[in-house]
């Protein structure tokens, strides 16, 4: 594992509505997985973080870190659309990208990279 250099409280926001998301958006016939793998390569730090929740269509990608932006009903899930925008703002405020892949039934990955 390698050491990730940010502002602490950030951070802990980022993954703190990762995780929420994830245990928001678990699959109802299995227990959740999260897999969060660290990568340090030069001055960039690379965090891999992967659950194993209900996923979703790749051509939504882009649309989950707009504001208010949802892919489902408040109707199926409770929340304000704001948690993914967040972790794109402290992705960008660490000089850093994030990208997302789903997989509907299967679970979700976001690669991100800081800077320096």
């Amino acid at each position: 594992m390698s050491e990730v250099t940010g502002v602490p409280l950030l951070l802990g926001q980022l993954f703190q509505n990762l995780i929420s998301n994830s245990l928001k958006f678990a699959h109802s016939e299995r227990t959740p997985v999260i897999t969060i793998n660290t990568v340090k390569e030069g001055n960039v730090s690379r965090i891999i973080y992967s659950d194993n929740g209900i996923g979703f269509k790749n051509e939504y990608a882009e649309k989950i870190f707009e504001v208010f932006q949802r892919l489902h009903t408040k109707d199926q899930y409770e929340g304000t659309g704001i948690g993914l925008a967040i972790v794109k703002k402290i992705i960008s405020l660490h000089k850093g990208e994030i990208r997302a892949y789903g997989e509907e039934g299967k679970g979700c990955r976001f690669e991100m990279e800081l800077g320096e």
